[in-house]
């Protein structure tokens, strides 16, 4: 009993504000979802009849899904190679990944318009070097999002998979050289596997990060790439309708819960084999 209080004591003021400051907003918006002029279904059904919904959530989960593995793709490299430096050298390197992530996303995404723009450094760079007129289209459109989404996401593909990393125990790498495997193999058949666990984790919550967004597609996408939090915004100042804003909120709740529950059966799944 002792104990329970002097946790309770410790995480109750903790607790409380999750629920004043998380919880309390959130059934609000289930609320207003759910209520108009009585409790029904309505906004929905509309929203499941709507093409322009269907639209948003497709193309929500295409930007996410190529944004995580974007950032998969640059993240590895960089935590394989934090992995193999020294504890000061590690320290010193982990702030460099962290700068850009200390920058603020809206100053990040004006930033890229200015590279990728029609007379950006990208397009400046390709006349300059081939002499002819260059205008590749970067920005607002899909590339531009997943690049400038790229750029925030990376630091969170790091840490994870470098976590993972640092977890191997470095004599299975000295069994492998002694046993004659060469650094590909070693890689393929130790490295990669054993990071899998910090792998799952930087995708799953990179892809939910991504299906959050509003501020990069909004200055950086088109109108093809509208994504769900987009349509939140669309429906609560130009519509005004607080009933559909509300039902999208919980939908993105909803894929969230679904995408960390893989997280956790993942996570555990992996734990249950390892202890076998």
């Amino acid at each position: 009993m002792k104990a329970g209080r002097e946790a309770f004591a410790y995480l109750g003021p903790a607790l409380v504000l999750v629920l004043g400051v998380v919880l309390v907003p959130l059934l609000f918006v289930v609320y207003t979802s759910l209520y108009n002029q009585g409790v029904t279904l309505d906004a929905y059904r509309v929203l499941l009849k709507s093409t322009l919904f269907q639209k948003s959530l497709v193309t929500t989960l295409e930007i996410s899904l190529v944004a995580a593995f974007a950032s998969l793709l640059l993240g590895y490299p960089v935590a394989l190679h934090l992995a193999r430096q020294s504890a000061r050298q590690r320290a010193f390197l982990m702030i460099l990944v962290l700068v850009p992530f200390w920058t603020s996303i809206l100053v990040k995404s004006y930033a890229f318009t200015l590279i990728l723009g029609k007379e950006g450094f990208i397009n400046q760079a390709l006349h300059f070097l081939f002499g002819s007129e260059v205008s590749l289209q970067l920005l607002f459109n899909r590339v531009g999002v997943i690049v400038g989404m790229t750029n925030y996401l990376v630091p969170f593909v790091v840490f994870p998979v470098l976590a993972s990393l640092l977890a191997i125990d470095k004599s299975v790498y000295r069994a492998a050289e002694i046993m004659g495997a060469r650094p590909p193999r070693i890689f393929w058949r130790i490295t990669l596997p054993l990071s899998i666990p910090g792998v799952a984790s930087a995708v799953i919550s990179t892809f939910v990060m991504s299906a959050g967004f509003f501020v990069i597609p909004a200055l950086l996408g088109g109108r093809k790439d509208v994504m769900m939090a987009n349509l939140v915004d669309f429906y609560t100042r130009e519509t005004l309708d607080w009933n559909l804003a509300s039902a999208i909120g919980v939908i993105l709740l909803a894929l969230a819960t679904v995408a960390a529950s893989a997280s956790f059966a993942s996570r555990t799944g992996s734990r249950f084999e390892f202890a076998k």
